[in-house]
């Protein structure tokens, strides 16, 4: 038995939850997110909360147990207080800024990196070592994260690079003489 697909999922004052067929609907004050259950999955709304099911005790369909109720937690949770991630620049020169609604950094290249945001995704740059990524999709808010993390991960001899704000790099000796 899933012990995560075994809670029910709570619904907030304020988030509508429609269930179309597999299809979860939920809309709330920050925005609205769709997903599809998988076809192992069976659905049901209470008075306040869903209650997610296996149709059958197949090894796949208790596996997608547990990864459904998390995603459409993930959802509930995102329309309702959302997501965020926050990154830093470390080393001489990085640094960022916004351009109108896209993100400009300087990481050390020969040019500059302009960054449009995904529709759902808003950039702020509260100091120009800082990033910080917002939005109601928790994937997509990690994968954005992501990507901008790849441009320049952090080294390991002098720790410069793109992190996460509370990442420890872990640092290697240099060359002794």
């Amino acid at each position: 038995m899933s012990r995560i697909g075994k809670k029910p999922v709570a619904i907030p004052s304020g988030v509508n939850v429609t269930i179309d067929g597999q299809t979860v609907a939920v809309k709330g004050p920050k925005g609205q997110l769709s997903w599809t259950v998988s076809e192992e999955i069976a659905i049901s709304q209470d008075a306040g909360s869903l209650i997610l099911a296996p149709r059958s005790d197949t090894q796949r369909a208790r596996a997608m147990w547990g990864l459904s109720r998390t995603l459409v937690n993930n959802m509930v949770v995102g329309v309702t207080s959302g997501y965020e991630e926050t990154l830093e620049l470390v080393g001489v020169g990085y640094r960022a800024a916004m351009k109108g609604q896209a993100l400009n950094m300087q990481l050390g290249f020969s040019h500059e990196i302009d960054l449009e945001p995904p529709a759902g995704i808003t950039f702020a740059v509260p100091r120009p070592v800082e990033i910080k990524i917002a939005g109601v999709d928790k994937q997509l808010v990690g994968e954005i994260a992501a990507r901008i993390r790849k441009l320049r991960p952090p080294e390991p001899y002098k720790g410069k690079g793109v992190r996460y704000v509370n990442e420890v790099v872990r640092r290697k000796e240099g060359k002794k003489k």
